[in-house]
């Protein structure tokens, strides 16, 4: 019995020493073994820990934007000046100069618009703009008296002009007052109910009256919108 104990002593020993040089080994291994000692692209990216390669790491471009995870970068880790100009933002520009565009060309259209709403903008013919309405170029085919010569314009949409604009209007190029002078709308002077006076424009341009029984030509004001 005593003999066959001894003959297994040494394999123990051996089986043991093996074991302590595996552990140190291992413990060796685990000392000297930095990231220095390993060779580039000897390890895996699916061999490596979570977290553990920090981004200040990496080198610019190591990674491309297709490998990354979606939605693992957001606004805030963007450098801003660093894009260029999405499409979508050149079409935004596009559509504000549009708008522009469009805006001025409704300002002209406005401007040379012949209704509003619905009402007819402009001088007709036969009338020219002056001192905002419109003026007949030409006194009245026959003379009339004060009171049917204001219906007759009021029939028009329009009215007799005051004395003053009347001899102003008469100043401008190309217009000439009918002889005999033309009633305008003042009324200087009332002597009783029925007889009064109504001022008049002479063809020079000078302020005069008559009785409104008279008969004289005249010249309608019609407003712009009518």
């Amino acid at each position: 019995m005593k003999s066959r104990g001894w003959r297994r002593l040494p394999l123990l020993v051996v089986a043991g020493l093996a074991l302590v040089a595996a552990l140190s080994g291992t413990v060796y291994a685990a000392g000297k073994i930095s990231g220095k000692t390993i060779k580039v692209k000897s390890l895996p990216g699916n061999r490596l820990a979570l977290s553990s390669v920090p981004g200040n790491r990496l080198k610019p471009g190591a990674i491309k934007g297709s490998q990354l995870a979606p939605g693992s970068i957001t606004g805030i880790q963007i450098d801003a000046s660093t894009l260029g100009q999405v499409p979508s933002a050149v079409h935004a520009e596009t559509a504000q100069s549009a708008r522009d565009a469009e805006t001025a060309l409704n300002a002209v259209n406005a401007e040379n618009a012949k209704t509003v709403n619905g009402y007819e903008v402009g001088c007709k013919a036969g009338t020219q703009p002056f001192a905002g309405a419109c003026w007949q170029s030409a006194p009245s085919g026959s003379a009339l008296n004060a009171p049917a010569a204001a219906a007759a314009c009021a029939g028009q949409g329009g009215e007799l002009p005051d004395a003053l604009s009347l001899v102003a209007f008469s100043q401008q190029p190309g217009v000439t007052l009918a002889e005999g002078d033309e009633w305008s709308g003042d009324l200087p002077v009332v002597s009783s109910v029925d007889v009064y006076a109504v001022a008049t424009v002479t063809p020079e341009g000078k302020v005069s009256s008559a009785v409104s029984t008279a008969t004289k030509k005249f010249r309608c004001v019609i407003p712009l919108i009518g």
